[in-house]
């Protein structure tokens, strides 16, 4: 198959689905006893802007056979105009596979927003290549981007063996790649090396690298930003520096992301964003924009770009 030829998907991401559990009202979690449950991942949360804007967006993902839990986010991601696959683990006893608790506080005023999560059995760790057809899907069907997370990606040995195999194989049949580095310290704990060295490979077949300071810092071991000046312009160019030599170590990468954020409550906060081609930079300054929810900011930027 001709690698310029139309491809069936416009987005494909890969993930871990799993529950969020939210207070109602923006009450604190622990003294609550009425929640909202959403069906959510990072990755979806990202692949949600495309689907919702008319564009055909494929979700690869695993399940639960025969969990209530599982076919509640295949019909949330129905819902969502999604195409799904994924394989089915038996849950193999209490004690055995099930899908991610993530118990979110957003916040409130000065009370901050709080994440718990729970991840113990989670069945999506489990996914590798061998679970998909990876020559249709990428090579028949066809997807223009393939967004891949840091926060699936480093889940697991296996999700980051599975990351690597889909950034090569979709990068051989001319999808361009998108990742966001999202570090996380407890995913990283014991495991510096081996993901620091699946991060390089990863972003050297990316055509599209977004994270913050610390991201670059951390999961490419990139100089951050000198963001000591005290005015707006000078900590943009610290950012835009920091981004020169992401662009100097990853030089097959053509566009570069970054948010510009500050706090000023939990329902208030600056948000602002640098972003270039390489050539030419599009630098939005943090203007106040009030915050409906806090958790999932960086993922509706990540899929705002995406679409763009």
């Amino acid at each position: 198959m001709n690698k310029k030829a139309s491809k069936k998907y416009s987005l494909l991401v890969a993930t871990s689905m799993g529950l969020r559990l939210t207070p109602v009202d923006s009450q604190p979690f622990h003294c609550s006893n009425t929640f909202k449950m959403q069906a959510t991942s990072a990755e979806s949360n990202i692949a949600s802007v495309s689907s919702y804007l008319g564009m055909p967006v494929k979700v690869l993902t695993a399940f639960v056979k025969g969990s209530p839990v599982s076919h509640f986010i295949k019909d949330n991601l129905k819902s969502r105009r999604m195409d799904f696959e994924g394989p089915e683990f038996e849950q193999d006893g209490p004690w055995g596979y099930r899908h991610q608790i993530n118990m979110a506080d957003s916040g409130w005023g000065a009370r901050g927003p709080r994440v718990q999560n729970d991840r113990a059995g989670e069945v999506g760790r489990e996914l590798s290549a061998g679970h998909f057809d990876l020559d249709r899907i990428f090579v028949k069907e066809g997807a223009k981007i393939v967004h891949l997370s840091g926060l699936f990606a480093a889940l697991s040995p296996k999700t980051i063996q599975f990351c690597l195999d889909i950034a090569r194989i979709a990068k051989d049949n001319g999808s361009l790649i998108s990742f966001d580095l999202n570090h996380r310290a407890s995913f990283w704990k014991g495991r510096e090396e081996e993901l620091a060295r699946a991060f390089a490979e990863i972003a050297s077949h990316s055509d599209i690298l977004i994270g913050n300071e610390e991201d670059f810092q951390l999961c490419l071991d990139i100089e951050g930003p000198d963001t000591g000046g005290e005015g707006l312009d000078e900590k943009i160019d610290g950012f835009k520096e920091m981004i020169g030599r992401v662009q100097a170590a990853y030089p097959k990468a053509r566009y570069f992301g970054t948010t510009l954020r500050e706090v000023v409550s939990a329902n208030c906060h600056m948000w602002g964003a640098l972003v270039t081609d390489s050539k030419e930079w599009e630098i939005i300054k943090p203007r106040q924009i009030g915050v409906l929810d806090r958790i999932g900011g960086g993922d509706s930027f990540v899929g705002g770009l995406l679409y763009g």
